[in-house]
């Protein structure tokens, strides 16, 4: 298994043997906690249950408490579950996973929440270009312009098209970015540092794992 659960702490900027620097998001990553192991046979897929983080009791529900009890761990405020190819061998309830198992990986994708936007127009949140700056227009210059027609399509009429781009809630979702290199791994701080700007703000919870569809340079 090569993901962890983290929390993104910032940005920086590292140069590596050859002098070039480069751009790295600093990531602690993990130790994180094994609370639900998954089978074939009892879940219908294999998977594991990862928490990171301590919570205080109080502040956790009974199920997490339970969950917590039976790997004879503190609750987290962090819960994830890592799919497996197969049924976990040799892993044990509350065992500790950390930065190692990145040990001879070299891309990542990390997944985290973007940041939240609020409402906003169509200019930030599609890139419209809006309406010219003068030529008559007043007082309309970040509007969308036109929204409904009477001109019909196929089953819909003259209504507002499904999927037509308006102003609206922005940012706040999950996003997966991937292929990025990871430069360095500091075991004794458990910190990842990972080339480029991962999704979400700093403090912002991520889930790292080992790059599915990125290659190596060689």
């Amino acid at each position: 298994m090569q993901a962890l659960l983290g929390k993104k702490i910032g940005m920086t900027q590292v140069y590596d043997e050859a002098g070039v620097l480069s751009p790295v998001t600093v990531v602690q990553a993990g130790p994180c906690n094994v609370l639900q192991i998954k089978t074939v046979e009892q879940d219908g897929y294999p998977a594991l249950q990862l928490g990171f983080e301590d919570v205080k009791v109080q502040r956790a529900a009974k199920p997490q408490i339970k969950v917590a009890a039976k790997a004879k761990c503190k609750p987290k405020r962090f819960v994830r579950e890592v799919r497996l190819a197969q049924d976990a061998q040799d892993v044990e309830l509350g065992q500790t996973f950390s930065v190692d198992v990145f040990e001879g990986v070299d891309l990542v994708d990390v997944i985290g929440t973007t940041k939240g936007k609020g409402y906003q127009g169509v200019m930030k949140r599609h890139n419209f270009g809006g309406q010219p700056a003068s030529h008559g227009t007043e007082r309309k210059h970040r509007s969308p312009g036109s929204i409904g027609s009477h001109a019909t399509t196929r089953g819909w009429g003259g209504d507002i098209k499904k999927g037509k781009r308006m102003a609206g809630h922005m940012g706040s979702v999950r996003s997966t970015s991937r292929n990025h290199r990871l430069v360095r791994i500091d075991k004794e701080n458990n910190l990842l540092l990972i080339q480029g700007a991962v999704p979400g703000a700093n403090g912002g919870y991520v889930f790292i794992r080992a790059s599915k569809t990125g290659k190596a340079a060689q």
